[in-house]
């Protein structure tokens, strides 16, 4: 069981140069974890690409219910209290605080791309190329 955040899931189901690693991260565990904010960040994800990549709204929904069915099941709840309190001893989004706090609940890796957040908290994450 692994938390993976948005840009992860991104990288899935919107080919591009890193959807062979996330590949094969859901390979090597297939167990994803996410708090219920990442079907708002997804969604902004398809949105932009729709926006600016061409994407089209079919593509758009195809993805989003690939993305549910793959999560469906593996969503939590992540305390308000845990977050700000998260938030106010280290200088990270709302946001990122809500995957960082569910992959420490969980006691288990937030598997990111995100470098400054790897950075911040090298024990909870991992990239996906060190994943593996």
């Amino acid at each position: 069981m692994i938390v993976v955040d948005t840009n992860v899931l991104s990288y899935l189901l919107i080919e591009g140069n890193r959807t062979e690693v996330c590949q094969n991260v859901l390979r090597k565990d297939p167990e994803w974890c996410v708090p219920f904010l990442w079907r708002s960040e997804f969604r902004n994800v398809l949105t932009k690409c729709m926006q600016h990549a061409g994407m089209t709204l079919e593509g758009a929904k195809s993805r989003m219910n690939e993305a549910e069915k793959l999560l469906g099941g593996s969503e939590y709840f992540v305390s308000s209290d845990v977050i700000l309190s998260l938030t106010a001893i280290h200088p990270v989004s709302a946001y990122d605080a809500e995957f960082i706090a569910l992959a420490s609940k969980l006691d288990t890796k937030l598997v990111t791309t995100d470098k400054p957040l790897q950075k911040k908290f090298p024990d909870i994450t991992v990239s996906p190329e060190n994943f593996l």
